[in-house]
């Protein structure tokens, strides 16, 4: 687990899971938390089984389908939201799969989680400590919206919002294309310093593209982790390791 100093409201809780302390077999050792990389189905379940009673949580964090997208999964009305598409009623979805990129919540003790191997987790909460949301920013869900549609679930104002960035892809070891960098730059030009050159392609800070993608909103209380899960082994790594586990972000209201 990600241990931090950073300052978090009293009636939230947050956590970022590394790789150990579950009983998944290699290479997926040892605490993944995904149900789709090929690990064996009763292992995951026993994980996650591991994780709610480390964290005492008082019910199962809300997995999502994650699909490098904009959708916000409403957990109080059970709605999906898009900043594209109408809002979507539940009843039309798998009824074993969540497809979304994010979760909110205002609903006491239910828990928003995402999962990641490279890409980064971002959580939300509001000062007062009455809204949580966490949010799967890969580069394509982080450069369509993904922040920006989950921090429009909140009520509360942008300035009030507190945002936490945890072990991602490092700004050294994520290798992009041009094509990335232009459509960062296309939307905010400030974005061309987060690329630096390297050859014909460019090395990205995805942590740094949601620090701005976040302060353009108006959200200045930001903390990261950063971490690099390429370099750091107590992470799982999608780019260094191809078949691998998950990591899990979550957060929630205690009370």
């Amino acid at each position: 687990m990600l241990h931090h100093d950073w300052p978090v409201p009293a009636n939230v809780g947050i956590a970022m899971t590394n790789r150990h302390g579950g009983v998944s077999t290699h290479p997926f050792d040892s605490l993944n938390l995904g149900l789709h990389v090929g690990d064996a189905i009763e292992r995951v379940m026993a994980n996650r089984e591991l994780l709610s009673k480390q964290l005492t949580l008082a019910a199962d964090p809300v997995w999502l389908e994650q699909v490098h997208g904009t959708h916000v999964l409403n957990l109080d009305t059970l709605t999906l939201v898009s900043p594209r598409l109408a809002n979507q009623s539940l009843a039309n979805a798998s009824a074993d799969k969540l497809i979304a990129d994010a979760s909110y919540s205002r609903t006491v003790r239910r828990v928003c989680a995402i999962m990641t191997a490279d890409c980064l987790p971002v959580l939300l909460c509001n000062q007062a400590g009455t809204e949580v949301a966490a949010a799967h920013a890969g580069w394509r869900g982080l450069c369509d919206g993904v922040i920006e549609a989950t921090a429009a679930q909140f009520s509360s104002p942008m300035n009030e919002l507190i945002a936490y960035l945890g072990p991602a892809i490092g700004p050294q070891k994520f290798e992009v294309g041009a094509e990335v960098k232009q459509a960062f730059c296309a939307l905010h030009p400030q974005a061309a310093a987060c690329f630096i050159p390297n050859g014909d392609k460019y090395l990205a800070n995805i942590v740094s593209l949601a620090k701005l993608r976040l302060s353009l909103l108006g959200v200045s209380h930001i903390y990261s982790a950063d971490i690099c899960t390429i370099t750091d082994t107590n992470y799982f790594s999608y780019r260094r390791d191809k078949v691998t586990g998950r990591m899990a972000s979550l957060i929630w209201l205690k009370s």
